[in-house]
């Protein structure tokens, strides 16, 4: 694609590059104005135009050799915002490269993860020095066995912009290897199978499905997932022969409610196979002998129209985590023969204070995986005794999680921790003895102390009495004499908790004094599950209100102020940076929407999109009045006005299937013409890229750089 050469004119401003040091002249870019073509949206009586619908592209357009003329101009309007935005941080670029730098200066290049045992072998994952992609390995019975490396990752990624393999399945007699690739970023894979004892890579090759392979016990069938073409929506089960062609897969199950993702996976009991359908507010599954696989799957329970609940096989029974009269959950059984819903017993009362979120299954002990008064604990139960406890962590704000836990004849439990501040950890817990183990802690490459950084839980007075809290973390040093930078991220949907974890990159943020917090705002599920209900639907308002009171408290408990305040959102996240935007602009220096969510009226209305059936009861249906009313009343794209905006970067993805790029384009050109401020509107298109960024090890973290320098400079720090 030929570069898009801007015009621009020279108005002689002086700009201070570095303080009280040397002065430049600046060249003062005219920003891209995207043309205006009016397209009239109709419903419920109500017309809405939109000036820039034509910047929305078919699938076919967008993977044409060669573009025709709609599609040439988007990508001229694309290539001109990457020129403007390369050209008004041109003087960044140096301390661009410095950050990335030293951001994966501190990952060690030659890594490898904490093996774990399945089946016979030691499986873990290694790095090498110089490469971007992963190496998964095994050993056969002992760690000092000879390494069998099943994929490098490096060797199938040469020559592709972007690449993902995933989803790696071996099957139970240990043979073959199953995984999942894709070259495009759109989430739409294709399962490869090797053959671990010849290096043979079979000519099975299954295209346009989700992901994993679940091998059956015979090694030789297993299921998958298949997507829908235009809807990218899990669609079909279907079964698969070694041998032979996808064109003879046998369907096994078709889901016919759009409203539903589906897929398919073996219990870690190796009795069962199982497939799973998945809505907003319900549940449900069939179940297949695994030893079967030619067998006809069996409904698990009914479908209702509310009931969430996901399933654990344990001996000759499965134990039911489910909100079924139970608001946060609460864990039931059945036994394997007898699966529907009148036969299940309660094994834990539901509880108001605590939500059940998962279940580890051993052969003496029951792990609960449970969130207590916003945080993840781990709960521990004597299946002989009926004793419990909890495992004690050690800090204050924190995230703890269980890990890979194949084995079932044991009393080892393996999980996770990390804070703010303390690195991700990998841990052996004796559940007898209570005793931890510290198997690995990620290493900080040039060394990093927590006791170094000082970390918090705030609590924000919400405008109608909630108290919304906020995870933080600084420096020691930082003063909170209301002048201090300060980054606030939150995501606040789907019921998705930010948990507060380590990233190494963040240091970069820390060490320069910046503070950073995450406003664990309604729409996740931090303090159970009407936290989520309180932030959905007809309750969306409170998580972008939410965020506004965090904000507000920042700066009335002198964290902060609006000159030094920048906030920070992706994909929803985006949408809740879209909305903040509108509500309350004079709070903020600076936002980045990274992949944001922000045409949610017309994507909500418009069921061929893909991935938007399945969301009408997190957003509302549009095509009902009273929800599109609502929605209305938010949606960023619909409620720019004639205002100023703080400083914006914007980024997306060109081959993003989650959130489509022309939101973030639509929404940018918009906002160009309706600010009414000079402040910097930035926008950054990976045109190789998906939701994710670009694919490796160390590529992504350029976006990092990016949007470092961004707000780096707009608070004068430059090195």
């Amino acid at each position: 694609m030929k570069r898009y050469i801007m015009l621009f004119t020279i108005i002689g401003t002086i700009f201070a590059l570095d303080g009280n040091k040397d002065k430049e002249a600046m060249i003062e870019l005219k920003p891209p104005k995207a043309e205006k073509i009016p397209h009239v949206l109709s419903a419920h009586g109500y017309d809405r135009i939109d000036n820039y619908y034509w910047m929305r592209l078919s699938d076919e357009q967008k993977l044409a050799k060669k573009p025709d003329a709609q599609t040439q101009k988007v990508l001229d309007n694309l290539h001109a915002e990457n020129a403007f935005k390369n050209d008004i941080l041109k003087h960044t670029e140096k301390f661009q490269n410095e950050l990335f730098d030293e951001i994966v200066g501190r990952i060690k290049k030659d890594d490898e993860s904490v093996p774990y045992m399945d089946n016979g072998y030691w499986y873990y994952t290694r790095y090498e020095k110089g490469k971007e992609y992963p190496i998964h390995c095994r050993k056969k019975r002992s760690m000092d066995g000879v390494e069998e490396v099943m994929i490098d990752v490096n060797t199938w990624a040469e020559g592709h912009d972007y690449f993902s393999l995933t989803s790696l399945s071996v099957s139970p007699n240990n043979k073959y290897v199953a995984f999942s690739v894709d070259t495009l970023s759109r989430r739409v894979y294709t399962i490869n199978v090797k053959d671990l004892e010849t290096g043979e890579i079979l000519k099975d090759k299954i295209k346009g499905v989700q992901g994993a392979a679940a091998w059956a016990m015979d090694s030789k069938t297993f299921f998958y997932t298949v997507k829908n073409d235009i809807t990218l929506l899990s669609e079909h089960i279907n079964r698969h022969t070694l041998g032979s062609s996808q064109s003879d897969d046998v369907r096994v199950y078709t889901e016919k409610d759009n409203t539903y993702y589906i897929g398919v996976y073996r219990s870690r009991s190796d009795k069962y196979m199982i497939i799973y359908n998945n809505h907003t507010l319900n549940s449900q599954f069939h179940i297949l002998k695994a030893n079967n696989p030619y067998g006809e799957f069996r409904e698990f329970s009914p479908r209702e129209a509310v009931h969430e609940y996901s399933i654990e096989h344990y001996n000759e029974k499965f134990y039911i985590v489910t909100n079924w009269d139970a608001l946060n959950f609460r864990l039931m059984e059945t036994p394997d023969n007898s699966t529907s819903k009148e036969n299940w017993i309660e094994v834990i009362a539901h509880r108001d204070d605590v939500m059940i979120l998962d279940i580890d299954v051993f052969i003496n002990h029951l792990v609960v995986s449970e969130r207590i008064d916003g945080f993840r604990q781990i709960r521990v139960i004597d299946q002989q005794n009926g004793e419990e406890h909890y495992i004690d962590f050690g800090e204050e704000v924190f995230t703890s999680y269980t890990t890979t836990n194949i084995s079932f004849n044991t009393n080892i439990l393996r999980y996770g921790f990390t804070s703010l501040k303390t690195p991700f950890s990998t841990l052996d817990y004796n559940m007898d003895t209570r005793e931890s183990t510290l198997l690995k802690q990620t290493e900080v490459v040039g060394g990093h102390n927590p006791d170094d950084y000082i970390t918090e839980r705030l609590l924000a007075p919400s405008r109608d009495g909630t108290m919304i809290p906020i995870s933080i973390v600084y420096k020691k040093g930082y003063k909170k004499d209301g002048n201090g930078n300060l980054l606030q991220y939150a995501y606040g949907s789907y019921g998705a908790s930010m948990d507060p974890g380590f990233r190494s990159s963040r240091l970069s943020y820390l060490d320069r004094g910046f503070a950073f917090a995450i406003a664990h705002i309604r729409g996740g599920q931090e303090y159970g599950r009407q936290w989520y209900e309180d932030g959905k639907m007809f309750n969306k308002m409170n998580t972008f209100t939410d965020f506004i009171d965090c904000s507000q408290f920042l700066i009335s408990e002198n964290y902060t102020n609006s000159d030094h305040l920048f906030a920070m959102g992706g994909s929803a996240g985006g949408l809740l940076m879209g909305a903040v935007l509108n509500l309350a602009p004079e709070l903020y220096k600076g936002i980045i929407a990274s992949v944001p969510f922000v045409d949610v009226t017309t994507t909500m209305m418009d069921e061929t999109i893909p991935l938007t059936s399945n969301e009408w009861d997190e957003w509302g249906d549009p095509r009902e009045k009273k929800e599109y009313d609502y929605i209305m009343t938010y949606s960023p794209y619909d409620n720019i006005v004639q205002q100023d905006y703080p400083n914006i970067l914007v980024t997306t993805g060109y081959f993003d299937s989650q959130v489509q790029y022309w939101e973030p384009q639509k929404w940018v050109a918009k906002l160009r013409d309706m600010k009414t401020d000079n402040k910097q509107l930035l926008f950054h298109t990976n045109m190789e890229a998906g939701h994710g960024g670009k694919s490796g090890r160390f590529l992504r973290y350029r976006e990092d750089a990016l949007e470092m320098a961004f707000m780096f400079d707009l608070v004068g720090i430059r090195r």
